[in-house]
Order: C-alpha cells, then structure tokens, then sequence
C-alpha cells in the first residue's frame, strides 16, 4: 500500500466496496502524527486518522449526510428522568486538520439552558478541551454531553430554579 498515492488511498478508504479488514490493517500507519508517517498523506486530514469510523459512516451515512465531511450535525434526545427530557437537540461538530489529536468544536445549534453551555452554545466540557484524547470517539463524545444533561447541579445555590427555568426553555425550544 506505500506505493499507493494519497488520492487513490482516499478513494480505496471512501468506497463502499472497500473491505473493514484492509481499514483496519492501515489503522495503526495512520495514529502516527502526519510528520512520523512513512506515506504521504497530504489528503488524508483528520478523519482518515480513524479509517474504521469513517468506513462506518460511508458505509452507512445519515440520511441528511452533507458532502463536507469536517462539518457535521447531530441530534440528541434529552435524557430521560432529567430537566432536558423530551427535547430534541442539535449540534454543530467540526473537526480540524489535526483531529483526533485536537479535539472536534462542538456547540449546541439550538438553545439551551445549563450551566456548563453558554448563549452561544458553547460546551464547556474537559474532553472537549484539556482532557481530550485520540483514543476519543466522535459517539463518546456525544454520550459524554448526554451525561453532562443529566447530572444535576449540586453546586449552584439554586439548583431548583435552574431546573425550572431548563425545563421551561426545553418545552419552548426544543418539542
């Protein structure tokens, strides 16, 4: 596979015919920094660094799939039993040129009421900034702001009319 261009290597990765097995085999070339590869890889930016999860996503794409594939939308359901249940969410993720080894930019697309998420949407999460790793997936990523939504807000002084008022604002926003 050395002597494979980059383009044809993104093609053998894209296509829907490519065997999981050969993704695999290249997994462990691409978790190398772009520098310490032995491969050009000039095309093969953020996503490629994870081949597997990009086969996923090709093999089987959201039906709103768009064509860039560094800018995502995902969709969260509130969790169940919390202030957020029966809320529909939305969030924007983009990766940059040195993901997975910086985390992706995630904010809210819709608004939000919580403590840890600005009116900007703007999450403040450890993974998503000094705790983050490349051993990180985008779907752990997602399970992590979940948690973050139904963890209750034991340090605020009024955790009652926090509540309140995310409750509020989920019914008015997001149903």
């Amino acid at each position: 596979m050395g002597d494979v261009s980059p383009a044809v290597q993104w093609q053998m990765w894209t296509s829907k015919t490519q065997p999981l097995q050969r993704l695999k085999n290249m997994r462990k070339e691409n978790l190398l920094p772009p520098s310490r590869r032995k491969t050009p890889n000039s095309l093969a930016k953020p996503l490629l660094s994870y081949p597997l999860e990009l086969a996923q996503i090709t093999l089987d794409p959201s039906p709103n799939c768009r064509d860039n594939i560094y800018e995502w939308r995902s969709t969260i359901l509130g969790p169940p039993g919390s202030v957020y249940e029966g809320g529909v969410f939305f969030l924007d993720i983009t990766f940059s040129s040195d993901y997975p080894f910086k985390p992706p930019k995630v904010t809210f697309h819709i608004r939000i009421y919580h403590c840890n998420i600005n009116s900007q949407g703007v999450i403040c999460l450890d993974i998503l900034k000094d705790n983050w790793s490349p051993a990180l997936t985008i779907s752990k990523v997602l399970l992590s702001i979940c948690s973050l939504l139904t963890d209750s807000t034991p340090y605020l002084t009024n955790s009652t009319e926090h509540d309140r008022i995310a409750r509020q604002r989920t019914k008015r926003y997001t149903t």
